[in-house]
């Protein structure tokens, strides 16, 4: 028997359409002639092997010299921001373990700053007592002097978003710091705009909250500029960022033609049509060429969930939903002739993704690691049903009811386990066990992602039958207005940074490599979820991220 109702109203979005059309479905080809026409190939392959072996060198001789232990630490930050760390994981190891191993919390000389920055980075627990030296004789006021040293004030401020909760020193240097730029860079604007923009992109975001592969665009035109820059770091980094482009570039055509078999513009017309963006989201979590496989299947799964997310919050009705829910609970299900074609088309697309990596998974001896993501994934749709109980019984829950479930309903502890899947021997059957304990490393990011979402979405998903967001339960529960609620909601959001920042310090259950993937997320979502919802209402900002990463190559 069909649970479809004739005549059924239904609590449809009228989502925006995708901006991007079938434009990425033809670059396949595009790079396959690329190739045979550019038989230099193999000659820009060599130059980048080359360029490697100089950085190599160069990180070797300024560690070994304890004079240039500055300019090595200068080398390191270079190459993170110019987005090319990946070639020399083993040298920027190896140069940060040997500069704590000989200061400890002790770091003598200039880049006091840049220091701690790329300590703390690193998972190093380095002490904030050393920014004391920054102080009056008292103690209490930052030192004049550093009110007019724009690059010391700048390296300052990028340090102390790596604190962690009752850090007042670095609360105190950011409200300093960030005071202090702000009159700066309105001095500054007519007379040099260079500079004013320099201060103005850091106080939109900081470097600990960018995405890597952003932060590359940005810097390496900036880098260029600058009259002391690395030749070599200079060349490699373009020519580095084209060739890995390249291997973005074909994925995402992979991503649109799965997207495309299935037509889902046509055939789940209700949903958001966000193949293109989800993949961009992956490209945060992780950019490296050795995740490519990682990346597709990450699309992919976000891609499912944007499908999931807006068929139970904005199509299915509550008895369909039921039907879907115990479907994809029993997995494989026998049940889905109860079902309207457009969830049965979902279910088969969900099937079909699960097949795909159970095959990939199996070849890697790692075929188990997909009953890790399967559970998390019947535990998200749970969380949905929950969801539309609530909204089916015009229930508003307690703050605390909503974030015990949002926690898992927001999709960011599944995207995580799912993110771990098929990064080979990275990962262990003890990552997994950790990711679905719910750490506190995990839960901050979760947290973080959860209130971001809902304070720039729940004006919208109110103006539909939705299930209450985190804004109206506090409103509810605390009578306080909206306003209160965002000021409350900020500060949990730069808390949550700084629970993540401990965690990353504290942490010895995994390595850092799976604690990036957990800071990655974060910093996606400041991309697409800050002041704006850029997911759903894709404009000029996404667009062009998007086009400066799978579009436009870097001229060289």
């Amino acid at each position: 028997m069909l649970v479809q109702q004739e005549n059924v109203i239904r609590p449809t979005a009228n989502f925006p359409l995708s901006v991007w059309g079938d434009q990425f479905l033809a670059y396949e080809e595009v790079l396959t002639y690329f190739k045979m026409k550019h038989e230099d190939q193999d000659r820009v392959d060599k130059a980048i092997d080359d360029l490697i072996k100089e950085v190599r060198k160069e990180i070797l001789e300024t560690l070994n010299n304890p004079t240039e232990h500055l300019n090595c630490l200068k080398l390191v930050d270079a190459i993170q921001r110019l987005g090319i760390a990946y070639y020399f994981e083993v040298e920027i190891n190896q140069a940060l373990q040997h500069i704590y191993d000989s200061y400890g919390d002790n770091w003598i000389g200039a880049g006091t700053s840049l220091w701690f920055r790329l300590m703390r980075k690193q998972g190093f627990f380095v002490s904030t007592d050393i920014f004391n030296i920054y102080k009056d004789d008292k103690g209490e006021a930052f030192n004049e002097c550093l009110k007019n040293d724009i690059q010391g004030l700048l390296e300052l401020y990028e340090a102390t978003y790596m604190s962690i909760p009752g850090e007042v020193i670095l609360d105190d240097a950011l409200d300093f710091t960030r005071n202090r730029l702000y009159e700066i860079a309105k001095d500054l604007l007519c007379s040099n705009s260079t500079v004013s923009t320099e201060i103005y992109e850091a106080l939109k975001q900081p470097l600990h909250k960018r995405l890597p592969r952003l932060e590359a665009l940005r810097y390496i035109p900036f880098y260029q500029k600058q009259t002391c820059h690395n030749d070599s770091l200079l060349k490699l980094s373009k020519l580095a960022f084209n060739a890995l482009q390249s291997l973005h570039k074909k994925e995402l055509s992979e991503i649109t033609r799965w997207w495309k078999v299935f037509d889902v513009p046509n055939n789940l017309p209700y949903a958001r049509n966000r193949s293109v963006e989800c993949y961009f989201w992956a490209l945060g979590v992780y950019y490296e060429p050795k995740y490519s496989q990682s990346r597709m299947f990450l699309a992919r799964v976000l891609a499912m969930e944007t499908l999931f997310d807006d068929t139970y919050d904005a199509y299915g009705t509550y008895e369909e939903l039921l039907v879907l829910t115990e479907a994809i609970q029993m997995w494989p299900s026998t049940c889905l002739d109860e079902l309207p074609e457009n969830m049965k088309l979902i279910y088969r697309m969900l099937m079909n993704l699960y097949e795909e990596m159970e095959e990939i998974l199996a070849k890697m001896g790692k075929s188990h690691h997909l009953n890790h993501v399967q559970d998390a994934m019947q535990e998200h749709i749970r969380s949905y049903m929950t969801e539309a109980k609530w909204t089916h019984e015009g229930y508003i829950p307690t703050v605390e009811e909503h974030m015990e479930l949002t926690y898992i309903s927001s999709g960011y502890k599944y995207t995580l386990v799912a993110s771990f899947a098929t990064m080979g021997d990275a990962i262990t059957d003890n990552t997994f066990k950790w990711v679905l304990t719910n750490p506190p490393l995990v839960k901050a990011c979760c947290v973080l992602c959860r209130i971001m979402d809902d304070i720039v979405t729940h004006k919208e998903e109110q103006e539909r039958n939705h299930v209450a967001s985190g804004i109206e339960c506090y409103m509810k529960q605390f009578d306080v207005t909206e306003q209160h609620v965002y000021g409350v909601f900020n500060e949990r959001v730069e808390y949550a940074w700084k629970e993540m920042n401990k965690e990353s310090l504290i942490c010895k259950d995994v390595k850092m490599h799976v604690v990036m993937r957990v800071i990655n997320l974060a910093r996606a979502m400041d991309v697409l979820y800050k002041n704006k919802d850029h997911f759903t209402h894709v404009g000029e900002e996404l667009i062009s991220h998007i086009k400066s990463l799978v579009v436009d190559a870097i001229i060289t």
